[in-house]
């Protein structure tokens, strides 16, 4: 019988440890970073032989990783090292007993070795094999201590759940998400879809436009390309991403929603690069180091051609987009570095048709009209952002981190070719971490926005069209600023960690102005070694915002004054086995004057910029409870579940009613497996309850409506993906990939169209009936080719 090939990675290092620079602290002995709990870094699929990699992990005072890069070894197993380290968790380095921030170095070790045939098992059978595999591949014995210490800073992630954070190897194994870590955010609990296939959502309750996104702390105004398109960051940049529902830490304010936070991929000392080809898009990231390895630069981007595609087609609309980003870092010494992050994305849309009458009267002059009349181009929607960040990081001797930064941005966004919006920000920030014991870490911060908005307005066809006047008195020309102060602590007490904080923000736009005061505080009881609870409560405030975020639109003069969420969660984690980890959250949000226009009136995506409640106000809840269980999809058999159980409602006029998108159940079941000959495929099911509907009101007493059901009908879809990858010589490697979001080709009804009729005396009709409103397919195919060294 052949033998099934096992594999397995041990990661050892030696023991020796060199003091800071400070001739003082060579004094004080330093006791290096313990890794908390075993590491499973799994064999490359693919891959040949025994191999070794060299990685210098910088470990915060919060025992985070902040950094891993290559200081020796090759492809795919140097990636894989990455992976591994980049998640692990350490108790922190310490000198005279106070934490302090450091960069190790450990030796990670592959080795590819032949299992025993079942009928003649090893003499001594690995220690508690799972059930659903031979052996677990990687199991990591604990380190020990490194073999060097430098001192570095280091900041934490508080607050994600079970399934609320995501790292790249395991995006790249979830089914619909394309290997775009923003496409995996919607399988955290507590997300609600507005519809299918469309990455717009309420989060516990928050409308989209409530819900913040940063990239390696700079602000980004969205994340995906025209709605269906890839994120706007390309996936190998992005380290990791978190996912902030809540009582976050103070330093992320000024959304009353929730935060979507990612990292980029931390500098790296060797050249190394990939590229992705698919049906309708291209695109590509290379990095290198100069001056001996103390600087790197690093390009990428991403380039649609489905205008080509559109044109085969002979459709009349065409669409385009396109995403860049660039980095260039230099380590001034072991304590500063310098480095200069630039990034943007366009996207544009348009149609041909036949011009109007006034477009045609507007040509002619005082001629007659041509006869014969040719189509032309008209923008639908054309968006653009640009961003480009300098930065100083500088790490204190004895602990802690400071960086000062600059950011320079422009969005612009034209609707339908009439009217444009644009913004040119700018902001700049101080960050503080700093140890102060032992037992305690303090982290504050400071900065200030400047936003210089100008819009143009539709021409004036009436001096009293409606329009014209709601968009003057939103879109305006002014300046905007928002600046403000937070601190927080995270307080280690043993088996409780407890990290209270509170932000200070003041608003202006034109002469109207605004402050907000967030206390927030967050706690994780260790009740054992694998039992958690956490608590996190806090206030938030926000100014104006339409529901959707679109580069340089916003709600002028604070209209309506600050929005404002008061954020409760509560709930526990648990470490099963197998590497299941288990967690539970009960949520309750309370919203004060919410721009929600399309939880109030159940107003359409595409009819917002028209809707008379775009700056109207009104209050709301949302509570419920959401369950996760997670096992890594990077692992052999790898999956998810998420499930949130939920209630949104509203309160404007004098009334309370759900909110037009409460969905009481939405779940995500997503499996990865691991077919062996570097074959893998997966499955994503999505399910969701339908959103209530509203009947219209008759307009005179003999009229009367059909009546819709009280919701839409419930929506399920599934995402399938399977890859094939093969290994080029020593670092290169090669994978094909079939893709599919909604292979099931399901449609979702948004809701209803319902006849009406008059009552006539003697005359007696059927009563009227009502058609669903039905939106879709959303399908999204996708065929590509990736390879990378």
């Amino acid at each position: 019988m052949r033998a099934a090939l096992l594999a397995a990675a041990t990661m050892t290092a030696a023991a020796q440890a060199r003091a800071d620079d400070d001739p003082a602290a060579e004094a004080e002995p330093i006791v290096p970073p313990r890794l908390l709990g075993a590491l499973a870094p799994i064999y490359p699929e693919g891959a040949e032989g025994d191999a070794f990699v060299m990685v210098a992990v910088t470990v915060g005072v919060d025992g985070s990783v902040r950094t891993a890069r290559v200081l020796e070894g090759v492809e795919p197993f140097a990636s894989r090292a990455i992976e591994t380290l980049s998640v692990a968790r350490f108790a922190p380095a310490t000198r005279g007993g106070a934490p302090i921030a450091a960069t190790v170095r450990f030796r990670v070790d592959f080795h590819k070795i032949a299992a025993p045939p079942p009928e003649a098992p090893p003499a001594e059978p690995p220690a508690e094999p799972p059930p659903d595999e031979p052996a677990r591949p990687g199991e990591a014995s604990p380190p020990e201590a490194p073999s060097e210490v430098l001192v570095r800073g280091g900041r934490a992630a508080i607050g994600v759940g079970v399934a609320d954070s995501i790292v790249r190897a395991e995006v790249r194994q979830l089914p619909g998400a394309f290997g775009d870590p923003f496409r995996a955010i919607d399988t955290a609990p507590g997300f609600t879809p507005v519809v299918s296939g469309i990455p717009y959502y309420y989060v516990r309750g928050a409308p989209p436009g409530n819900v913040g996104y940063y990239f390696d702390g700079v602000r980004v105004p969205y994340l995906f390309h025209f709605g269906l398109g890839p994120a706007v960051i390309h996936p190998a940049l992005v380290a990791r991403t978190d996912v902030y529902k809540g009582g976050y830490p103070a330093a992320f304010g000024r959304w009353a929603g929730g935060v979507i936070d990612s990292e980029a991929m931390p500098p790296s000392d060797r050249l190394h690069g990939e590229a992705l080809v698919r049906v309708i898009d291209a695109g590509a990231l290379v990095e290198a180091p100069f001056a001996g390895g103390r600087g790197s630069a690093l390009v990428s981007g991403r380039y649609a051609y489905t205008s080509g595609l559109f044109s085969l087609l002979d459709s009349k609309t065409s669409l385009d987009y396109r995403d860049y980003q660039t980095r260039v870092s230099y380590a001034l010494g072991d304590r500063d570095v310098i480095s200069v992050l630039g990034f943007g994305a366009y996207d544009h849309a348009q149609q041909r048709t036949l011009p109007d009458r006034d477009t045609l009267d507007a040509a002619s002059g005082n001629g007659p009209r041509p006869e014969t009349v040719k189509e032309i181009e008209v923008v639908l929607f054309s968006s653009e952002f640009h961003r480009a960040d300098l930065r100083w990081d500088h790490v204190f001797r004895g602990g802690g981190r400071m960086r000062v930064g600059g950011t320079l941005g422009f969005d612009r966004t034209r609707i339908e070719a009439r009217r444009a919006a644009e913004d040119v920000m700018t902001a700049a920030r101080l960050d503080l971490v700093q140890p102060i014991s032992p037992a305690v870490l303090l982290r504050a911060g400071a900065d200030v926005v400047v936003d210089s908005y100008a819009a143009s307005n539709l021409p004036r066809f009436a001096d009293d069209d409606p329009v014209v006047e709601r968009q003057r008195r939103i879109f305006a020309g002014r300046t905007d600023f928002a600046t403000g102060a937070r601190a927080d602590a995270v307080l280690s007490l043993g088996r409780v960690e407890v990290t209270p904080g509170l932000r200070f923000d003041m608003y202006g736009s034109d002469r109207a102005r605004g402050t907000g005061i967030d206390p927030r505080v967050a706690a994780r009881f260790f009740v054992t070694d694998k039992f958690r609870i956490l608590h996190a409560y806090g206030l938030a405030t926000q100014p104006p915002a339409p529901p959707i975020a679109l580069p340089g639109m916003t709600i002028a003069r604070l209209e309506g004054g600050l929005q404002r969420s008061a954020q409760t969660a509560a709930g526990f984690e648990v470490d099963a086995p197998l590497d299941v980890t288990l967690g539970a959250t009960a949520f309750h949000n309370a919203f004060y004057d919410l721009n929600d226009a399309l939880g109030t009136s159940r107003v359409e995506i595409i009819e917002i910029e028209q809707s008379d409640t775009l700056i109207s106000k009104s209050r709301g809840s949302a509570f419920g409870l959401e369950l996760a269980a997670r096992r890594k999809l990077s692992k052999r058999l790898g999956g998810l579940v998420a499930y949130t159980l939920s209630r949104s409602i509203r309160q404007a006029d004098g009334r309370s009613f759900l909110s037009a998108y409460d969905r009481p159940h939405v779940l995500n079941v997503a499996l990865s497996y691991d077919l062996g000959r570097s074959w893998r495929a997966g499955g994503r099911f999505v399910y969701y309850s339908g959103v209530p509907v509203t009947p219209e009101e008759p307009a005179h007493a003999a009229q009367i409506l059909g009546q819709p059901p009280a919701r839409t009908p419930a929506f399920a879809r599934l995402d399938l993906r399977i890859e094939k990858r093969w290994t080029i010589g020593e670092r290169g490697w090669f994978s094909i990939m079939v893709e599919a979001l909604n292979a099931t080709l399901s449609s979702e009804v948004t809701g209803y169209r319902c006849g009406r009729q008059l009552v006539l005396p003697g005359i007696t009709r059927p009563e009227p009936t009502c058609i669903a409103r039905e939106f879709g397919p959303v399908t999204i195919p996708s065929l590509g080719l990736e390879g990378g060294f």
